[in-house]
Parts: structure tokens; sequence; C-alpha cells
């Protein structure tokens, strides 16, 4: 199994910045996230984080997503979902969504975001 690797691309900052450790079990999504066809974008993370969860038992994921679209947002459900189907099997999960203290509606977008997935979500305030 490889790691993803995505680096921040000031020409597009439309997609999100991505690492994807499978050694230190730790994923990261960073930025923003309004491309045109998030599909594209995202199936392969939900790919890999398919055969992560089959391989190992512990996984921690970092959002640090200060923007993203209702398509994105979309596709961030389906990465809740594989969580679910992990968590169900008895992996254990750790997620950590940092947020910016002058952006209190993503408090809300994260509540939703554990709400349907039933998953805890660690809110982390940033200071900006």
């Amino acid at each position: 199994m490889k790691n993803i690797e995505i680096p921040l691309d000031k020409e597009s900052p439309y997609f999100p910045e991505i690492s994807f450790n499978c050694e230190k079990g730790i994923c990261n999504i960073s930025g923003e996230s309004y491309m045109e066809d998030c599909y594209k974008f995202y199936l392969p993370l939900v790919d890999w984080l398919n055969e992560y969860c089959s391989l190992y038992s512990h996984l921690t994921i970092n959002f640090r997503l200060y923007y993203f679209n209702t398509q994105s947002s979309r596709m961030i459900l389906k990465i809740f979902e594989v969580l679910m189907n992990f968590k169900a099997k008895g992996g254990e999960i750790i997620i950590n969504w940092y947020y910016m203290r002058s952006d209190p509606d993503m408090i809300d977008e994260v509540e939703d975001f554990q709400h349907e997935s039933g998953i805890k979500i660690n809110l982390i305030e940033i200071i900006d």
C-alpha cells in the first residue's frame, strides 16, 4: 500500500493538500475544496481508506478544511461512510477538525458530519 501525497498548488487553490500515510496511520486533508469534479479527486482517497481499513486497526484523520462546496461535502460524507464501517468492525478512529475562531459556521458543518456518521469529531479551534 502506497502513501498519497498531494501538495498544495497555488495555481489551483481549490484543491486541498492531502497526506495519507499508511505507516503512521495518519491522514491530513488541508486547505479549501471547491473543484468542479470532486468525485475524480476524492474517489482515490475513498478507495485508499477502504484498503487501509481492511489492513489496519487504527486511524487518525485531521481535517483542516477552511472552505468546501456542496460537492466536496458529499465526498467528505463518503469518507465518513468508510469510517463508520471501519468503526463498526472494531477499528479505532480519531477525527480532529481544525477550524478558525472567525468561522463559527464551520462548527455547524462539522456537527452535521458528526450527527450523520455517529462518530465523535474533536473540534479544535485555531486562533486566527
